[in-house]
Formats: C-alpha cells, structure tokens, sequence
C-alpha cells in the first residue's frame, strides 16, 4: 500500500509537442496547452509525425515510470500513422503509463479512454486485414492472367538467352554483367534458372 502511494506521489503528467520542420510552424500553442493542462515537463520535437526516428520521443518513452501520463495537444502530433500510434501507445502501456490528448479528449486512464484506446486497436487490425485481402486478390488476378507475382526481371527473356549466348561462347560472367549493365549475381541467377530449366 506503501508503495503504490510512493508511485502515485511520484507520477508526473508528461507532454510532447511535434511540428513539422518542413511547415515551419509553432510549437508554442501545444506547449501552452500542455502546461495549462498541469505538465510538469514538455518534450519538443520538430519533426515529420511519420518518421519513427525521433529522439525527443524516444527521451520521453525511456523515462516513462509507472503511474505517469503522457499528453499531447493532438493525436497527430505523436503520430500521423495509425500503426506507428499503437506501437507508440504499446509502449506507454508497457511503461505502466497513462496516454491522454487534449483535443480529442482521450484519457487512457479513464473507462471511455481505454475503450477507445481498444476501438483503435480494432480499426488497426480491420485496415491490416483489408490490405491482406487486397493484396491476395491481387495475386489471384494475376495468376489468372498469366503474371507471376514478385519483382520484375531486370532482363528479358531475350536478354536472358543472349546471356547464356555469350557464355556459352567463352565471354566472361563480370563481361556479359557489364555489357548488360546488371550485377554479377544477376548473371548467375539467369544460369542458375537456365540450369533448373534443362534438368
């Protein structure tokens, strides 16, 4: 009993504010915000919200300790992807940490804040689910038609017979890799394929 009110007297509320470089735009009303909503620190980051790289917020995610909440002004200003939201989120709840954004109204240590915590999670693995189906009709299409799926050759057919051509006639894989302007590997697959081929 102690010690959870030792971890509740230490709590600290904990905001991040992010704007774009490339927006010049800023920060200064996010961190208004957070510091009237009670942060005893902000975080500021000038950053794109898609990369993942950002070190004032990996700072912040490495200093989370129990029973603190961290805060932003707006759910895009941790992130502008869904995925990369819940990893984040991930982590904070990892942490024993709470998440609350001040626009939305969003507080994961509330009922209503978990719950859509959760309906998040949920429109994640729905997006996640419809860009597999996607994907698999896709390849199904293309099998229909003939197309193998996965990248395109770098030669053509034709190419690929010049080659097995000229080392046939004594040219050098590194020379026949130059003339067609590939890697040498390239080269040795078409051989490799030509080889599976004949036996």
């Amino acid at each position: 009993m102690q010690k959870q009110q030792t971890n509740a007297a230490s709590a600290k509320l904990l905001g991040y504010a992010r704007v774009s470089k490339a927006e010049d735009q800023d920060a200064a009303p996010q961190i208004e915000a957070l510091e009237a909503a009670g942060c005893t620190r902000v975080y500021e980051e000038h950053a794109s919200g898609g990369r993942w790289d950002r070190p004032e917020l990996h700072r912040l995610l490495d200093r989370l300790e129990p029973g603190d909440v961290l805060a932003v002004w707006k759910l895009d200003r941790l992130s502008r992807s869904l995925k990369d939201l819940l990893l984040i989120l991930d982590r904070v709840e990892k942490a024993g940490a709470g998440f609350r954004s001040l626009t939305e109204n969003i507080d994961s240590t509330t009922a209503s804040g978990r719950m859509m915590m959760q309906m998040l999670g949920s429109f994640a693995e729905f997006e996640r689910a419809m860009v597999r189906e996607r994907t698999q009709a896709g390849l199904r299409s293309a099998r229909a038609q003939g197309r193998r799926g996965g990248r395109q050759p770098k030669l053509t057919r034709q190419q690929q017979a010049e080659v097995i051509a000229m080392l046939a006639v004594g040219r050098s894989a590194a020379d026949v890799a130059r003339l067609f302007n590939v890697h040498r590997a390239t080269i040795s697959r078409i051989v490799s394929n030509a080889a599976a081929t004949v036996e």
